[in-house]
């Protein structure tokens, strides 16, 4: 631990340890937290403020005036300050949907109904952030824009994914070269085949100026030039964003208010035909739902008469109108169910008999017996042409019939055609209602479950369906009533149905229903309004028809629609004396008693006017009591007087014509007047009937007062039942609005007193009638409140910002308006729940905030400019900001004006000069000059209204009233902070707006007393975070997101200096806090989300002022001194402290880079091992982090690279962080074969590889623990990880720390980051080494095949694990719950997701992989997985250049410095670790230009320093030589050639690079599977040629060694090529292995690495006892050159010591005259060449003995080591070794005569086709127990056969 927090560098220790002990003095508080306290920062200079602690922040807005930019700054100016247009205020038009704007015809309206109409006209008042969408929140990266990026990416070449098909003819030749003589033919040494086929083959393209002698500098330049063109300018474009929910940082724009409509149905009415066609028939639709037992749609009425039946009329109906003539209808339907009815009703011309007797012509003709009956049907004919002349205007009940809806709408669904005839009869065919029932929907039982929210209730996908009706039910006289229909209903569901037994009416009619389109052309409203696209006036429309919902709809009202519903129901006059029975009722609307008051204001039927002044009731014949089934719809006038009543007159129809019988003769008269104390008459009435014509001033009482001498029917019983139903936007119908909407108007128009209900209240007793009808809102009904909610809010609000005068006194309202707005709010937060956004907004009063609210208009009864003489705050949207209007037309706005204004400097005089204030004197500094409000008045006002106009500001007032709120109000406006949050700043953006302060400089918005209550505010509600976030998890992360956002859009507006100390309060607040938790992580994790949203401004970057420069204070106290030189980028003359203070999150950092400095700080402690109780929140803060890079990153105004510096320098310090967590990272390079990291990882990190394993935390939940109480993983996850000292952060965090740190390493400062490295120690630039080691391993390019395999596995996992394993943890974890509930999608995100501290890795939706491109589809196209190749190839080159570029600069400041060499070998190694991953081409070409420049500048490294890289470069070099891409063949030969001639020039002599390469072939060719020989013959005649071309050294023996090196390694290739032909072959190939080995009897380390390649391929193959004698002859080997190196009694003397084992082993003895003698430069000086050497290799040998069960040779082998460990004293490895031999020896006892070792076989080939083989025998040894039988069949069906066709026979 010794080299932890060394970042900090020049930290003394002791000092932090006296930090601590003060600290732990100050808080009796938790230890863990205590650790986190390391100071960083320098000691030197500032008082050090711990990372836990907030420092004091900058005065942003001081400093920027006190540091002003330099003129020349360039592209750096924007990002000093907002831009100029940041913030603005936009009015824009509402969008209407008719071609006229609904509104009312009168010109006088009442104060209400203004109101209502300007509500439902004004424009929207919107607050526009501009650059808004610049934030986090919008970040490409993480919305679907990633892929528009990603565009026009070059594809990287990568060998990997380059199939190797070209080469197979080139074998082929080869093959056929080579049967020709076998080995033994050639000889080794006899050159003259393989320098033939060198000489004849191609070289590579040289590299130019390769051999010139270019100074180090030059080359430096140019390989810098190359590397930095073309290059990827935004690295996060290629990286996949991190897994998460929904942003917590992004707020969606809410809806734009709109009028409410359900599903929405097209009905087409075609035609109506019956049997007989001898009278006009009238129809009528609408829709019931039975369940609810409510007509849920108003009548359609249409006409379907032929036009010779509509002349039968003509005397009777005036000419149509357009709009009565529509033939189809939209319905809408709010609550789809199974109980919706389309009914069907028909009425005809009364004439003389009941219902029955007019109907049985329709039953008993048939259309086919027209001539038979041609008589009968003439005087049909006839009769109904006399009834039509005379009862002509009179209706009587026909006939009727009702379609189940959802029957057709799912078996249109369910049938296959695009349109459906379905036919619908009853009565004829048996059952068919039973049938089509239950054809359509499974079974009965299904149609009771189904809800509202079924799939079979979906109205807006179902197939268009033509239904043809064929029966229709004659209508009983006595049963018209809704309740009857609802029982016929009911019954028609049944099987059997009581209506199948009746007789039917046969007839056609046909429909058509269809999903109704988006836009219909030619729709007209219920109001008889023209909707938008009618492109001409004469053609027959569509009626939308107003639905009555079955249940409440909670949708505040946007248009205005005032009409009136009538219902006659019954009457009874069995009781009256005289003549009454064919009975009519005619309903009036009149607005006086006269009767030519009647209002024309009854919407029309079908084919007829469009409005009249009277309507009838269909006429029973001869019935006293009739029922009636009329819907008569009036259109209401907007303002109602007393005198407006509904008049019904009752009369007796004569239908026989007799002599001086008046035609109708009236037999009663009610009425029902429309106004009852002020409030609209609705509801159920039962009215008595008085006999003779009411007498005067009847209309203001009602008919239920027994008027003196008049007579009424039943002694003034009620005898007349009717319902009235209002559907209206004016008329709330609800006691508690109207009293307080009454109260309010009359304050307004000061009228008293005011009439109320029974009550009349004076003006003494206003004030708290007034309280009261406030406080009583919480009364009403939800459903009003939510109709007229932006009327309400708007009233409360005016109430606040201007207070009542009553008698005389200002009442101030605001307390009592406040506690109304918390608690409707609150209600409609609590009814409303689906209703919400993520972070629990309501939408509703989202969008109430967002488009309605504006500052009020304080002036009352200001003249109404505007258009349709609205009064109210329309002023403000045409108060223009620029001075461009004509000033006469602000003349007649200038009053209404003058008080939106109150800071106009002076009093104005006269309008013009106030004109002239507001508009002409731009320059006139008025924002000084605060006017207290009464010096306002004039005298005129107050003649006018008798009252002041005080006027307070709403935000000013607001944050007054919440600072002192206490108790249950002060609850629940907490509970909705939010609300009120984005209220204030709304109204703080509008006054700054309506008094141009927009630009004025924020210092002098907002008075003192409106900071202190803002300031005293939130650090209320921080406390209350604090002191809450246990108890109320879901209320307080819902407060913390809304104080978050709050603050972040004060930053927009206010001074954010003043912002930074809210934001250091709340921090204060909350780190107090933490010193005494036990477990910090849920605070913690609601501090990151708090942060994560004021960090997501939009300018997040210009509020941490990226160019100030940091400068070191002189005195200890923080200040910021200025920064000179900024415009140069950075100055020559930055020291070094300065350089510090800018990587380390010291205290002048922390305060100058404020926000930047909060956000490092938390990754800092977070990330820190010894933060014991946050590991759960890596992933969290990581994120934030990402997301913030990835936004700057894609953020288009900071493309520039100088501004993209400027930026990287804010996150500077990150290097240093990130580097203190190399232990924990995640080991990426575990993936390689080469040996990772020493570190152990836990099982919870094999996510990168395998999809996902259980991770951490889950696995916490699993094991029962709770995850908020997260202990340290050590304690149950693993055994072997209890020694660990760190928790490792998963793959998926680990990366997305890695891409951060890249990101700034690519785009910071060059100059800035090589001065900090120059003064970093050795310890830690070898960190900064191994985390860019890792960066290689973790962006490796993965290759197209990989992708494809992961398609294929990845995606098969099966759903129901995860639902199991949900379930399985939901059981434990309790608030979890929430989370995963929601998680499944009934919320977007879970509001409780994010406070509990389970982030890290805790995620339901890992049913996809690392790349998230695709998550629900599971194949994915071909094109997808080349799209994702393509991006990761190139993020892969991206990331490896900018390491690239990074260890250029780190042996830049080596070259500097002089001294630091020892971190070059680091650099090495990364290079090589580089060369090794699977790279492009692009990118290794700048690597080995790197690798060629760093040769040359220090060639002693590799030769004499680092032999075992030089090694490994050898190999690397070798094996790019045999790419099968031509430019990284050419650039790996010349950096080939290079080192050798770079070694012979050091020493004249290069055997070390000879013999390297050499071995490195050897090892090249043995293990690498897909190794092209052509390719490296290319490689090999390229180096050649570079040797003959180098003028320098012809006169040295060096072209000669060259050429020798190159023929030697060219004849191994040529031998390996063999093999390559017998891969297949596996006992030729060890054959041919052997072979070679034995030609390398004179080089002992090929000869060796040679019988290693043998022993690896035997023991592939589980031929154990093979291996271990291959690795005998090694140590034998071994032990030979040992024995000639260095004399030492216990080591073996050479290879005779090994005679017990083999007696082959003398092979090796080195006594021929050509051997070299070991101590040759280069010679033996592998790592197997040491006493450790030989120890492993003896090692090897006996556990290979073992596993082949020759315990014997087991003993013999340890024979050999005992002495070697007894020599070094070695008593663990000689425990080790003994019990492995009593193990050897008891196996002999056990398995006595019962070992098996393998069967050998005699195999001979015989015949030509096997060329050098003909006439061989060999001995095949096979597994124990193999029959003669499986060996011939292996053979036959080997490689020879399946190349050269040839039969085997057993002999």
């Amino acid at each position: 631990m010794a080299e932890r927090r060394a970042f900090a560098q020049k930290i003394s220790r002791t000092v932090a340890a006296e930090v601590r002990k003060q600290i732990s003095g100050q808080y009796s508080g938790s230890p863990q937290l205590l650790k986190n306290l390391n100071i960083v920062g320098n000691i030197s200079h500032h008082t050090a403020v711990p990372l836990t602690e907030a420092v004091d922040p900058v005065d942003l807005e001081d400093y920027l005036i006190t540091h002003p930019l330099p003129v020349d700054s360039g592209p750096l100016r924007d990002l000093i300050e907002f831009p100029p247009d940041d913030v603005e205020v936009v009015y824009s038009p509402r969008d209407c949907r008719t071609l006229a704007s609904a509104v009312p015809e009168e010109s006088e309206m009442d104060p209400h109904v203004r109101d209502c109409i300007r509500s439902y006209t004004e424009d929207w008042a919107i607050v526009i952030r501009k650059y808004h969408k610049l934030g986090t929140g919008f970040n490409p990266n993480t919305l679907d824009k990633q892929k528009e990026r990603q565009k026009g990416l070059p594809k990287q070449v990568f060998e990997s994914d380059e199939a190797p098909d070209g080469n197979n003819y080139q074998d082929e030749q080869d093959d056929l070269k080579r049967r020709s003589m076998s080995i033994d033919d050639t000889p080794r040494g006899s050159w003259a085949c393989s320098i033939f086929d060198l000489k004849n083959s191609l070289p590579d393209a040289l590299l130019p100026n390769l051999l010139d002698r270019t100074p180090n500098e030059e080359i430096d330049r140019q390989n810098d030039d190359q590397r930095k063109s073309n290059r990827h300018k935004e690295l996060f474009a290629l990286h996949p964003s991190p897994d998460e929910e929904e942003p917590i940082e992004r707020l969606s724009v809410p809806d734009v208010p709109k009028e409410h409509f359900g599903q929405r149905l097209l009905v087409k009415c075609l035609s109506l035909k019956f049997e007989i066609e001898i009278e006009p028939i009238f129809a009528s639709l609408a829709l019931y739902d039975v369940k609810e037992k409510k007509k849920i749609s108003e009548n359609f009425y249409f006409d379907l008469n032929s036009e010779q039946m509509k002349g039968l009329l003509r005397p009777h109906v005036p000419p149509a109108a357009i709009t009565t003539l529509a033939r189809s209808a939209i319905f809408s339907i709010t609550y789809p169910s199974q109980d919706v009815f389309l009914v069907i009703k028909l009425e005809k011309v009364l004439q003389q008999g009941d219902i029955g007797e007019c109907a049985e012509p329709y039953m008993i003709f048939k259309e086919a017996d027209a001539t038979k009956n041609k008589e009968k049907l003439e005087k049909l004919k006839s009769q109904a042409d006399q009834f039509c002349q005379r009862l002509g205007k009179y209706r009587m009940p026909f006939a009727w019939t009702a379609i189940h809806l959802m029957n057709i709408v799912s078996s249109a669904g369910s049938l296959e055609r695009d349109s459906t005839e379905v036919e619908i009869s009853t009565g004829e065919r048996k059952g068919s209602w039973s049938e089509r029932r239950n054809s359509s929907i499974v079974g009965r039982r299904s149609l009771e479950r189904t809800t509202s929210g079924d799939d079979a209730c979906n109205l807006t996908s179902f197939r268009p369906a033509t239904l043809t009706v064929t029966n229709f039910f004659k209508q009983e006289g006595d049963r018209l009533s809704d309740e009857d229909l609802y029982k016929f209903l009911a019954d028609m569901r049944r099987p059997s149905s009581v209506l199948r037994r009746l007789r039917p009416i046969t007839a056609q009619l046909k429909i058509d229903i269809s999903p109704a389109p988006e836009n219909p052309y030619y729709c007209l409203t219920p109001e008889l309004l023209q909707v938008k696209l009618y492109p001409d006036s004469r053609v027959r429309p569509t009626r939308e028809i107003l639905e009555f919902p079955a249940r409440d709809v909670y949708v505040p009202n946007t248009t205005y629609r005032n009409l009136l519903y009538i219902y006659p129901q019954s009457l009874n006059f069995a009781n009256r004396q005289g003549s009454a029975r064919n009975i009519t009722v005619k309903v009036q609307f009149m607005y006086g008693e006269d009767p030519s008051n009647a209002m024309p204001v009854i919407f029309g039927k079908s084919s007829c006017s469009e409005f009249s002044k009277e309507a009838y009731t269909a006429v029973v014949y001869h019935n006293r009591s009739p029922d009636f089934h009329e819907e008569i719809k009036v259109k209401l006038p907007a303002t109602l007087t007393d005198h407006h009543h509904l008049l019904f007159t009752f009369y007796h129809v004569s239908c026989q014509q007799k002599q001086n019988t008046p035609l109708e003769t009236p037999v009663g008269y009610t009425w029902i007047p429309m106004l009852q104390n002020g409030r609209l008459k609705t509801g159920q009435f039962c009215l008595p009937v008085s006999l003779e014509k009411p007498p005067q001033a009847y209309s203001v009482l009602s008919p239920e007062v027994p008027l003196p001498g008049m007579k009424w029917v039943d002694n003034h019983k009620g005898v007349f039942n009717v319902e009235v139903v209002a559907v209206s936007s004016i008329h709330t119908q609800d006691p508690y609005l109207d009293k307080f909407f009454a109260l309010v108007n009359a304050l307004d128009e000061h009228m008293f007193p005011v009439r109320i209900g029974d009550m009349r209240i004076m003006e003494n007793n206003l004030e708290n009638e007034l309280k009261s009808s406030i406080s009583a809102l919480n009364s009403s009904q939800l459903e009003p409140v939510v109709r007229f909610l932006h009327l309400l809010l708007d009233k409360l609000i005016l109430l606040v910002v201007r207070p009542p005068v009553i008698a005389g006194q200002i009442v101030n309202l605001g307390q009592a308006s406040f506690e109304a707005m918390a608690s409707i709010i609150n209600r409609l937060h609590k009814n409303l729940e689906g209703n919400h956004d993520q972070h629990g907004r309501n939408s509703l009063l989202a969008s109430y905030i967002y488009y309605v609210f504006r500052l009020p208009n304080t002036y009352p009864n200001s003249p109404s400019p505007g258009p349709g003489g609205l009064g109210g705050s329309v002023h403000y949207a045409t108060m223009a900001r620029s001075a461009v209007r004509p000033a006469s037309l602000n003349l007649n706005r200038s009053r209404s004006l003058s008080n939106s204004n109150p800071d106009i400097s002076g009093t104005p005089t006269s309008p013009d000069d106030e004109v002239r204030s507001i508009i002409g004197s731009k320059a006139q500094d008025r924002s000084c000059n605060r006017m207290s409000s009464h010096t306002e008045t004039s005298s005129f006002l107050q003649t006018l209204t008798g009252r002041l106009p005080t006027k307070k500001l709403f935000h000013e007032e607001l944050a007054l009233q919440w600072v002192v709120c206490s108790g249950s109000v002060r609850e629940s406006a907490l509970q909705q902070a939010w609300f009120f949050f984005e209220l204030m700043v709304k109204s703080m953006v509008h006054h700054l707006y309506f008094n141009d302060k927009l630009d004025a400089p924020r210092k002098s918005r907002f008075p003192e007393r409106f900071m202190d209550d803002i300031a005293a505010l939130v650090s209320t509600i921080a406390s209350d975070i604090v002191s809450r976030f246990q108890k109320d998890t879901e209320m307080v992360e819902r407060l913390n997101t809304s104080l978050a956002f709050f603050l972040n859009d004060l930053l927009s507006v206010m001074d954010r200096g003043f912002v930074f100390v809210l934001i250091k309060t709340c921090y204060k607040q909350v780190s107090s806090k933490l010193y005494s938790l036990p477990n910090p992580s849920v605070l913690v994790s609601l501090r990151l989300d708090f942060l994560r949203i004021i960090c997501s401004h939009e300018h997040y970057v210009t509020l941490n002022l990226p160019c100030s420069l940091l400068t070191p204070p002189a005195s200890p106290s923080p200040s910021v001194s200025s920064a000179t030189s900024q415009s140069s980028g950075f100055s020559t003359n930055v020291q070094d402290q300065k350089i510090a203070n800018m990587f380390e999150l010291s205290v002048p950092f922390r305060q100058q880079h404020y926000l930047a400095g909060l956000v490092l700080t938390e990754l800092a402690v977070i990330l820190d091992p010894d933060a014991e109780g946050l590991f759960g929140l890596h992933k969290k803060v990581i994120n934030m982090v990402h997301n913030l890079l990835s936004s700057h990153d894609s953020d288009p105004r900071f493309s520039d690279p100088q501004i993209k510096a400027r930026v990287a320098m804010l996150y500077l310090p990150l290097i240093g962080i990130i580097m203190e967590t190399v232990p924990q990272l995640y080991d990426f390079t575990e993936t390689h074969n080469q040996r990772g990291r020493p570190i152990c990882i836990a099982t919870d990190d094999y996510e990168s590889e395998s999809g996902s394993m259980i991770s951490q935390t889950v696995a916490m939940a699993i094991a029962g623990t709770s995850v908020p109480q997260l202990t340290r993983p050590g304690s149950f996850l693993l055994t072997s990880t209890s020694g660990r000292q760190h928790t490792t952060f998963s793959a998926e965090s680990s990366r997305s720390l890695l891409i951060c740190l890249l990101w700034v390493l690519k785009n910071a400062d060059e100059t800035v980051l090589q001065k900090w490295f120059t003064d970093l120690s050795v310890l830690q630039l070898n960190r900064l080494l191994d985390l860019l080691y890792l960066c290689v391993s973790c962006f490796e390019y993965k290759g197209k095949k990989v992708f494809e395999r992961m398609n294929s596995l990845t995606f098969k996992k099966s759903k129901d694990m995860r639902a199991k394993l949900e379930e399985a943890i939901l059981g434990s974890i309790g608030a979890r719950q929430e989370m995963v509930r929601r998680s499944r999608g009934q919320l977007e995100r879970s509001p409780s997701g994010s406070a509990f501290g389970s982030q890290e890795n805790l995620r339901w939706r890992k049913d996809m992989t690392h790349w998230r491109q695709n998550t629900e589809k599971l194949d994915k196209s071909r094109a997808e997985i080349e799209h994702e190749a393509l991006i990761d190839g190139n993020l892969a080159t991206e990331a490896n250049l900018i390491i690239l570029d990074t260890l250029e600069i780190v042996v830049q400041t080596v070259s500097v410095t002089e001294s630091k060499e020892s971190i070059l070998g680091g650099v090495l190694k990364v290079l090589l670790h580089s060369m090794a991953c699977n790279q492009s081409a692009v990118y290794l070409q700048h690597c080995f230009a790197t690798q060629r420049a760093l040769v040359s500048k220090f060639p002693e490294l590799l030769f004499e320093e680092e032999t075992e890289q030089c090694a490994d470069l050898c190999l690397r070099l070798l094996r790019h030589c045999s790419s099968s891409i031509n430019t990284i063949r050419s650039h790996a030969s010349a950096s080939l050639y290079l080192l050798m001639r770079q070694n012979f020039e050091i020493g004249n002599n290069f055997a070390r690079v000879k013999m390297q390469v050499t071995m490195s072939l050897s090892s090249l060719v043995g293990t690498s599977q897909n190794f092209n020989e052509e390719f490296l013959r290319r490689s090999l005649k390229t180096i050649l040629t570079y040797a003959e071309e180098d003028l320098e050294l012809r006169e040295t023996t060096f072209p000669d060694q060259v050429q020798d090196l190159v023929f030697n390694l060219h004849m191994i290739l040529s031998d390996t090529v063999k093999m390559k032909e017998h891969q297949e072959d596996p006992e030729m190939l060890i054959d041919l292995m052997y072979r070679i080995a034995k030609g390398y009897q004179t080089s002992p380390d090929l000869r060796l690495t040679w019988l290693q390649n043998m022993a690896g391929k035997h023991s592939e193959r589980s031929n154990h006892a093979e291996a271990a004698q291959c690795l005998v002859h090694s140590a034998a080997l071994v032990a030979e050159y040992l024995s000639m190196l260095e004399d030492r009694k216990y080591l073996p003397v050479g290879c005779v010591t090994f005679q017990n084992i083999s007696s082959n082993v003398l092979e090796e003895s080195a006594v021929s005259d050509d051997v070299v003698s070991p101590d040759e430069e280069g010679i033996c000086s592998g790592k197997y060449f040491t006493e450790s050497g030989l120890v492993g290799l003896l090692e090897q040998a006996a556990a290979s003995f073992s596993m082949a069960g020759m315990y014997e040779a087991v003993n013999e082998v340890y024979k050999v080591l005992i002495p070697i460990h007894e020599a070094n004293r070695d008593a663990k490895k000689l425990s080790t070794i003994h019990g492995k031999l009593q193990e050897a020896f008891s196996k002999i006892v056990h398995q006595d005569g019962k070992r098996m070792f393998g069967t050998y076989f005699r195999v001979g080939f015989y015949g030509t086709k096997f060329g050098d083989l003909d006439e061989q025998e060999f001995v095949y040894k096979e597994p124990a127990i193999t029959k003669l039988a499986e060996i011939s069949h292996r053979l036959e069906c080997g490689p020879w056969t399946r190349s050269t066709g040839i039969t085997w026979e057993i002999v």
